[in-house]
């Protein structure tokens, strides 16, 4: 399996101050998505359909601070998330927040790993 990087998440205390920060220090582009309490992120060029248009680079995402989330997270993406869970909790590692859908984009699954941090697991709807 071939884990790789896909996204970032960056949570928050105060979402406006967090997304004029971004936004005036790295001019990254912000979409904020309050139905979802979600704010997209892009750090560089998009395409029509709002996904990276340059290889090299990944976006993320912004939330509020929660209890399991308090630190930015890196997000990879698996094939199935169970499967790299089970694995996960094999070596040492926990599952922190179970996998939940995200709309109908897919679905996402966070993890501790064995030093504690926490990591976040992406699979596709399809």
């Amino acid at each position: 399996m071939s884990a790789r990087v896909v996204h970032f998440e960056i949570p928050f205390e105060n979402g406006d101050r967090a997304r004029e920060f971004y936004r005036d220090v790295f001019e990254w582009s912000l979409e904020s998505m309050p139905e979802m309490g979600y704010t997209i992120v892009s750090t560089g060029p998009r395409g029509d359909d709002g996904m990276p248009s340059e290889p090299g680079y990944i976006g993320g995402g912004m939330f509020e601070r929660q209890d399991e989330l308090k630190t930015p997270v890196l997000v990879m993406a698996v094939d199935d998330i169970e499967k790299t869970l089970a694995t996960v909790e094999e070596h040492g590692g926990t599952t922190a927040i179970p996998k939940m859908p995200v709309g109908d984009m897919g679905f996402a699954a966070y993890f501790h790993d064995t030093e504690g941090n926490v990591l976040g697991l992406w699979q596709n709807a399809s």
